[in-house]
């Protein structure tokens, strides 16, 4: 009897270490000896629809590994959401593959893609197709899972998006410390929509507190109108501030943008919680010389492969593992998990939970992390984020002085299915 085909797809923000989850998939497959081809849909579930795949196997072997050291998410990825109404899309996910011979599906991604997971898990099992569906985990803004942390302690993303806070605040306080005269007042903006992890990081790079560092955690609910008046206040007592504000800071609701899951898009919107804020500073008197500036790092910090964390790039690919193992061991409607073990030593274990309790969950930091008064974090955060940043620079290789990357080969497979427009591309979505 033939062996079963795989496919992988990516899905949501990429991160610095989405293509190790990817590579951790693609070799535990082929060196499993219990799968036919490994196929990667282009863009996502919107590559499974148009039935846009090619042949993870079938790709030279160095330019596969250099997906550990990749950025963003080499097969690409999508932001489609598969609403319940639309049923010719389910029918086209099990046409594509039953066509495929696919009995095996693992989907990276965030906790929207944790949702199409499963419900393609579910449509397999009512359509009485045989197929294995397991989750891998992957956001930079951590909040995938619970407050507890007993679903999963942190998502593959998070310690290189921290990583590169701390040392752009290291940089910014340099930058800050230097041009006070002029400039007193860092504004600098922090995605995670309305939850606070990744502005929390910023602290990683002071964890002694020494820099006029302020955080404005989404979760303290400042208005624009209070982080100027506290802005203002850390003038009075240390004549220059360093701000981090959420990009969900923003006063201007006509200006949003919102994506294929209907989440703000702040990058696509006309303002930005940091000019928002800037502007609003810059209107007042300060309580020092010079003026406002900011700074909006936007996708680079979910790209930046330089600022990569080592911890973070073998933890997504031991998840990508994971999840194959957990599949070809007949588990399905799963998502592979990582939880901590303990802080000092940093251990952590790996596990599996159901997609249904992933699906869409969404958590924010908890209280207990955030300092009274909402503009720092406790050392408990400190405790719980550090490991993840790693001890130094993650390995890179560079060519002709720059860096290089995965260059795969995207060939697709024929094509055995008529074409097909999908639900959401009618809608206009």
């Amino acid at each position: 009897m033939a062996m079963r085909n795989a496919l992988v797809a990516q899905s949501g923000g990429p991160s610095p270490v989405i293509n190790a989850s990817l590579l951790g998939v693609a070799e535990e497959c082929i060196k499993s000896g219990q799968v036919g081809r490994v196929f990667a849909a282009r863009h996502g579930i919107e590559g499974v629809l148009l039935e846009h795949l090619f042949d993870l196997g079938r790709q030279d072997q160095a330019e596969l590994n250099r997906l550990m050291i990749t950025p963003s998410a080499a097969a690409g990825s999508c932001r489609y959401k598969l609403k319940d109404s639309y049923e010719a899309d389910y029918r086209r996910i099990i046409e594509v593959f039953r066509a495929h011979d696919v009995g095996y599906f693992f989907y990276i991604g965030g906790n929207d893609s944790m949702d199409t997971a499963d419900k393609v898990a579910r449509l397999a099992q009512e359509t009485g197709y045989d197929l294995k569906v397991v989750g891998v985990p992957k956001t930079i803004d951590n909040d995938l899972g619970d407050e507890a942390r007993t679903l999963i302690d942190h998502t593959p993303g998070y310690g290189s998006c921290a990583r590169y806070w701390a040392n752009l605040i290291k940089n910014v306080e340099e930058e800050n410390r230097a041009m006070a005269p002029s400039e007193c007042v860092s504004v600098l903006q922090a995605m995670g929509r309305d939850s606070g992890f990744i502005t929390a990081a910023a602290r990683l790079g002071d964890p002694g507190r020494e820099m006029p560092l302020l955080l404005f955690l989404p979760e303290a609910g400042h208005t624009a109108e209070e982080v100027c008046d506290l802005v203002n206040d850390g003038l009075k007592r240390w004549g220059r501030v360093i701000a981090v504000v959420p990009e969900s800071l923003m006063t201007d609701a006509q200006s949003h943008k919102v994506d294929g899951f209907g989440h703000v898009e702040y990058g696509a919107s006309r303002t930005t919680a940091m000019q928002t804020v800037v502007n609003l500073l810059n209107s007042k008197k300060l309580n020092a010389r010079g003026q406002a500036t900011g700074q909006v790092p936007g996708v680079l910090q979910r790209g930046c492969s330089l600022e990569a964390s080592g911890v973070d790039r073998q933890e997504a690919r031991r998840l990508g593992q994971e999840a194959v193992r957990l599949g070809l061991s007949g588990r399905s409607d799963i998502m592979a998990t990582i939880l901590r073990v303990s802080d000092s030593p940093y251990e952590v274990r790996y596990d599996s939970v159901p997609l249904h309790k992933m699906a869409n969950a969404a958590r924010r930091l908890p209280a207990g992390w955030i300092a009274p008064g909402g503009t720092d974090v406790t050392d408990d955060f400190i405790r719980y984020a550090a490991p993840l940043i790693g001890d130094c620079v993650a390995s890179h290789e560079c060519e002709n002085g720059l860096l290089r990357f995965a260059r795969l080969d995207y060939t697709e497979v024929d094509r055995i299915l008529p074409e097909y427009l999908p639900c959401g591309f009618e809608a206009g979505e």
